[in-house]
C-alpha cells in the first residue's frame, strides 16, 4: 500500500450523534419532528441524502436550505459536542512518517468540513489531498470519491487503503478495487462484515498501526 484514504465522519471524528441533533433541530424549523433513528439508514452518503431522505420520509420535498441551516447548528456545537478521538494526531502523523500518502474523502460538503477541522485542530494541507461531497457527482457507495482521491495522491487504486465507519463507504471502496478496513465506531461490527465485508476491522484509529 502507498496512499490511506480516510473518511472524515465516524472516522477522524465522531459527530453522527451531532449530525442527527443538528438535522433534528434545521428540519423542526421546517415544521418536521424527526427522530434520530431515522437519519440511520441515510450515514455516509452524504448530507443532501442525510437530510433530503429524512425529510421525504416526512412528507417534505427536499430544499437544499434544510442542509444549510443543520450546518449552522452543526458548526455552533461541534467544538463542544463532537467527539475527536485522542489519537488521531498521533496516528495520522505515523502513517505520514512511515511514507504513505494520506487523503481525506468524505462525503460531507466542505462547509461541514471546515467545522470538523477546526474541532480536529489540523489544516486541509496537513493531508496529500482532499475531497469533499460537492466536488463528486456520485457519492458513496460508487467509488468516484475513492478514485479520486487515489487520482489526487498519484496513486494506484489497488495501492490504496480506505479506513471507513460506514458500509456505503466500504463498499465504495471494493468497487473502485481497494482495500478496506471497517472501524466500528458507528456500526457494529457483526452489521459492518454483514453489509460490506470489509477486509480488516479495527476498533479504534490506533489499530490502524498494527496493519500499515
Amino acid at each position: 500500500m502507498k496512499a490511506i484514504l480516510f473518511d472524515m465522519d465516524g472516522v477522524l471524528i465522531d459527530s453522527e450523534t451531532l449530525m442527527a441533533k443538528s438535522g433534528i433541530l434545521a428540519l423542526r424549523d421546517f415544521g418536521l419532528y424527526p427522530q434520530p433513528e431515522d437519519f440511520i439508514p441515510f450515514v455516509g452518503r452524504g448530507e443532501d441524502k442525510y437530510i433530503g431522505g429524512v425529510a421525504q420520509k416526512y412528507g417534505l420535498a427536499y430544499d437544499t436550505a434544510m442542509k444549510d441551516r443543520a450546518y449552522h447548528y452543526y458548526g455552533l456545537y461541534v467544538e463542544t459536542e463532537a467527539f475527536v478521538p485522542k489519537d488521531v494526531h498521533r496516528v495520522l502523523t505515523a502513517v505520514k512518517e512511515k511514507g504513505y500518502k494520506i487523503a481525506v474523502c468524505t462525503s460531507a460538503d466542505y462547509a461541514k468540513v471546515v467545522h470538523n477541522l477546526r474541532a480536529i485542530g489540523l489544516s486541509e494541507d496537513f493531508f496529500d489531498a482532499f475531497v469533499t461531497g460537492d466536488q463528486i457527482q456520485n457519492l458513496k457507495p460508487d467509488p468516484e470519491i475513492y478514485l479520486t482521491g487515489a487520482r489526487l495522491t498519484g496513486t494506484a487504486p489497488e495501492d490504496c487503503l480506505v479506513v471507513e465507519d460506514a458500509p456505503s463507504g466500504i463498499q465504495a471502496a471494493h468497487a473502485g478495487g481497494m482495500k478496506a478496513v471497517g472501524i466500528t465506531s458507528s456500526f457494529p461490527e457483526a452489521y459492518l462484515v454483514e453489509q460490506s465485508q470489509p477486509d480488516y476491522i479495527i476498533h479504534e484509529l490506533d489499530q490502524l498501526l498494527q496493519i500499515v
